[in-house]
């Protein structure tokens, strides 16, 4: 018999032009990591990306349109989020990611190449003003996708003292100090990657040491050495997500670490395909261990529950979440069911 812990849920955000229900709420199963809905709020067009601030009790969503948008959910009823501190305006085109840090929201904003600061309350709704807008300058090697800068992702580092972007349009990671709670982010400095390789998100390694970019337009993660006295990013090695000799076009999403750092998981889009990585190596390198099914078409995100058990993908043009547990000695996920999502874009558990 399964067993439903009060109060862990999983919210799903979705592409509303494309179909989707916008935020779905779903009930978590612990013993199977099954997903049942509870609610759905469409609030705003297309909340494609969706974060959590621990301890806030709220839910931040971006609206990926051409006039982006930041909302805020309450989840004082975590069965059925509310609109909190109303839509605030980014300031940028297309923001697909955020996160919450220092007292403020950022955004990135794939669409006109921007991070924005969005300043909260104290209460974690936002205020309705921006601090920031910080523009990137540059392209890349790649016409079609590289003809200038495309902000994907945004990260804060564990101390809340630098946020990192990473710029699929300029092939490089911008990295923000955060002085303190409530001021500007600061240019601190650029790091190239590769020419080429798309810079798309990034996570840091539970260790600190670590952090790892993946790239969508090469199917790589480069794994980095990272300093956080000197906010300083240092690529280092570059491991395929894909087997060697694999063919066709492949557009890796989302990368997720366990909290142990043993074994990381990067979503291909193309493949339709889960990579299983072990990490530890020398340099932070990564190893491939095994690739298997995502489940349905184009994963666009993945995502742990927080116990690690269990592995969820966002499959979004199938239009479902599908769940995997995971064998703790390999790290391989295996299928175990899928609750349908339309448009499904973003997946995150509490």
């Amino acid at each position: 018999m399964g067993g439903t812990v009060s109060g862990q849920r999983a919210y799903i955000g979705s592409f509303t032009s494309a179909g989707g229900r916008g935020i779905t709420t779903a009930a978590v199963d612990s013993d199977s990591g099954a997903l049942s809905v509870l609610s759905h709020a469409d609030v705003v067009p297309d909340p494609s990306y969706l974060a959590l601030a621990s301890g806030s009790g709220k839910l931040y969503a971006v609206s990926e349109t051409d006039d982006g948008k930041a909302v805020a959910f309450s989840l004082a009823d975590p069965d059925r989020p509310l609109l909190a501190g109303g839509v605030v305006p980014v300031g940028g085109a297309a923001p697909t990611h955020l996160a919450v840090a220092a007292g403020q929201l950022f955004t990135a904003n794939y669409g006109s190449g921007s991070v924005s600061s969005l300043p909260l309350r104290a209460d974690g709704t936002p205020n309705g003003q921006r601090l920031a807008v910080l523009p990137h300058k540059g392209h890349g090697p790649v016409a079609e996708r590289q003809e200038g800068p495309h902000v994907h992702a945004v990260v804060a580092d564990a101390g809340w003292r630098w946020l990192l972007a990473t710029d699929l349009g300029t092939d490089s990671v911008w990295v923000y100090r955060l002085d303190h709670v409530g001021a500007a982010p600061s240019p601190h400095r650029e790091v190239p990657m590769r020419a080429g390789t798309g810079p798309r998100h990034l996570a840091f390694h539970p260790h600190g040491e670590w952090a790892y970019v993946i790239n969508e337009l090469d199917s790589t993660i480069t794994s980095c050495r990272w300093d956080a006295e000197a906010g300083a990013l240092e690529p280092l090695v570059e491991t395929p997500t894909r087997p060697a000799g694999t063919q066709g076009a492949n557009y890796p999403s989302a990368l997720v670490i366990s909290a142990d750092g043993r074994f990381a998981w990067a979503a291909n889009r193309g493949d339709d395909s889960i990579a299983v990585f072990a990490l530890g190596g020398r340099d932070g390198a990564m190893e491939l261990l095994a690739t298997v099914a995502c489940g349905g078409h184009w994963p666009r995100d993945l995502a742990l529950d927080p116990a690690g058990r269990h592995l969820y993908a966002a499959n979004e043009r199938s239009g479902e979440v599908a769940w995997f547990t995971i064998d703790a000695a390999t790290g391989t996920p295996r299928h175990a069911g899928a609750l349908a999502a339309p448009a499904a874009s973003c997946v995150v558990c509490v």
